[in-house]
């Protein structure tokens, strides 16, 4: 991989959170993509390794062209091992992903966690946007923000994720020779829902194995259904935050909501048969509402005293 085209967080985090998500947040929104060196301890890579190990034995090949008949993937890892919070809620992570998808949505959530392992005799992918999975408009603003982390090294030969850099939304028609993003355990890979990229082919005898997890606007249909994957029992062990991100929020206004209520209901245990619905608007809603009301209330009064 050519050194001018890695964009490095040399340090890791090292570096101040913020001055680090504002230096990765630059690189991502300036070429689609940013390598973090150093970003999580090998404490944590080693744990959810070994805790998805025996599901990726156990797990068929992919059958599809896409996904790769050499390739197997699997989700739901945060319900597979207590080590994946630490990734899925990684606050430089979230920070960046506050940054980019924010300014189009009240709340972000998580899209998807998918382990996944690249074997000897797959090809490259076809280069793709994980943007298309959506029908809406293009080019306006940011869907998704990717994040890959390797679980063993990622090398151009074993099929690192090939990435187009400049290939994304804000890129500005900048031409550049697409970058195998080269990692080891530790390393984090970001890219942007609109940013060209693909899996690598592996010409090695081992496969290579890692985890994407992905971050969308609130009001999407996420790529994995998290309340089927994530129901109350299994998301009442997690924390608050976890929960939330999993979809235990309301998107407001009122958007994703259990009879009303947030969905956070159900992590208390059953709620009773009737429930009264209970608001949850913007600011500004809220705003435009009292200040009608205002209005009406001054109107009345001035009729009255007529």
């Amino acid at each position: 991989m050519r050194p001018d085209l890695a964009q490095t967080l040399a340090g890791g985090l090292g570096e101040d959170l913020s001055q680090a998500a504002e230096t990765c947040l630059a690189r991502l929104r300036r070429e689609g993509y940013c390598i973090l060196r150093n970003a999580i301890g090998e404490p944590e890579v080693s744990g959810l390794s070994a805790d998805l190990a025996e599901r990726f034995e156990r797990t068929p090949f992919c059958d599809g062209d896409f996904y790769g008949a050499r390739t197997k993937r699997f989700g739901g890892v945060l319900k597979r091992s207590a080590h994946a919070e630490a990734f899925v809620r990684h606050p430089l992570i979230l920070e960046v992903v506050q940054a980019v998808l924010g300014p189009y949505c009240d709340r972000f959530q998580l899209n998807l966690t998918q382990a996944l392992q690249i074997h000897p005799g797959q090809g490259e992918q076809r280069p793709h946007r994980d943007q298309d999975m959506w029908g809406g408009p293009k080019g306006e603003m940011e869907y998704l923000v990717n994040v890959m982390w390797p679980f063993s090294p990622y090398r151009r030969e074993n099929g690192a994720t090939v990435v187009y850099p400049y290939s994304h939304n804000t890129g500005g028609g900048i031409e550049a020779l697409p970058v195998h993003a080269e990692m080891q355990p530790g390393d984090v890979l970001l890219f942007l829902g609109s940013t060209l990229h693909g899996g690598g082919a592996n010409s090695t005898q081992a496969p290579r194995t890692g985890m994407i997890v992905s971050y969308s606007l609130g009001w999407l249909k996420p790529y994995e259904n998290q309340w089927l994957v994530y129901p109350p029992q299994v998301a009442r062990s997690f924390s608050p935050e976890l929960a939330r991100l999993v979809g235990y929020q309301q998107h407001r206004p009122n958007l994703g909501n259990y009879e009303g209520r947030c969905p956070s209901i159900l992590l208390t245990g059953e709620p009773g048969d009737y429930l009264g619905a209970v608001d949850e608007l913007l600011p500004r809603q809220l705003e435009a509402i009292r200040a009608r009301r205002a209005a009406e209330a001054a109107a009345a009064a001035v009729a009255e005293g007529v």
